[in-house]
């Protein structure tokens, strides 16, 4: 492996000798790596406090929803970026599917009102209301007619929320069969995550194309203007985190000086 001085540079650092020395045998490669990833994960964390302030500062109201396939990286993503962030200015909501239908006749969207982010908030959700645009109906858990209503109200309710002041960003991760297929087996034999397992999980391969194309419905009906996805296409967990965080640093128009 030919090293540049920057590589070499990268590697002497702390960081790097934190990474070469990480494991019995030195991979260089590997070390390189992850230092560049570590280097690149600070200073977009440092840029994500400054955000912070900045949101805080001028009681701005931002509102993230983070969706993609199964074993996408949303929570993973959520928590890394966020964790030098001062948490009582923001907050990680969680939809999961349920595993039977669960219509009690409310307005579908009247729970996530009930959480929209306050003046100075930001509010991140793992899985959001477009759990029915996909997992919902590929799993039968919604009516034909109640998937229909959510798509034929949605795009109103996400213009009601800019009218109102919420700056609405929506990341869908995006990785192919076989990684999902790789993590999905990582999870499912490690003792540390094995219970993070669900039905849905062990099912996703084989509903790959009913996702697929729901997915795809989804995205061409409620990919607006004022609301648009954010699509991000990375087999790597490093790379995804690095890519939403810098994605939403774009997309927040904080005070970069």
């Amino acid at each position: 492996m030919e090293l540049s001085k920057e590589d070499l540079k990268i590697l002497n650092s702390n960081i790097g000798l934190k990474h070469l020395l990480a494991h019995k045998k030195i991979n260089l490669e590997k070390a390189l790596s992850g230092a560049k990833y570590e280097l690149a994960l600070r200073e977009i964390q440092a840029e994500l406090v400054k955000m912070q302030l900045w949101i805080i500062a001028n009681q701005k109201k931002v509102m993230v929803l983070f969706h993609g396939g199964d074993s996408s990286e949303k929570s993973g993503v959520i928590r890394k970026i966020l964790s030098h962030n001062n948490p009582r200015h923001y907050r990680v909501e969680v939809n999961l599917p349920h595993q039977e239908s669960s219509n009690n006749g409310e307005w579908y969207f009247k729970k996530f009102v009930e959480k929209l982010p306050q003046g100075g908030e930001m509010v991140f959700w793992d899985r959001s209301w477009y759990n029915r645009a996909i997992i919902e109906p590929v799993h039968g858990l919604c009516t034909q007619e109640e998937y229909d209503q959510f798509m034929g109200q949605v795009n109103d309710f996400e213009r009601m929320l800019h009218e109102s002041g919420i700056q609405l960003i929506k990341f869908y991760l995006n990785i192919s069969m076989k990684e999902q297929t790789k993590r999905l087996e990582d999870v499912k034999s490690s003792p540390l995550t094995k219970w993070k397992m669900t039905p849905f999980d062990e099912q996703s391969k084989e509903l790959w194309a009913d996702y697929k194309s729901y997915k795809e419905k989804m995205i061409a009906h409620t990919h607006t203007e004022l609301t648009p996805w954010i699509e991000i296409n990375k087999e790597k967990r490093e790379e995804e985190m690095i890519e939403a965080a810098r994605q939403l640093l774009q997309l927040i128009p904080y005070d970069k000086g």
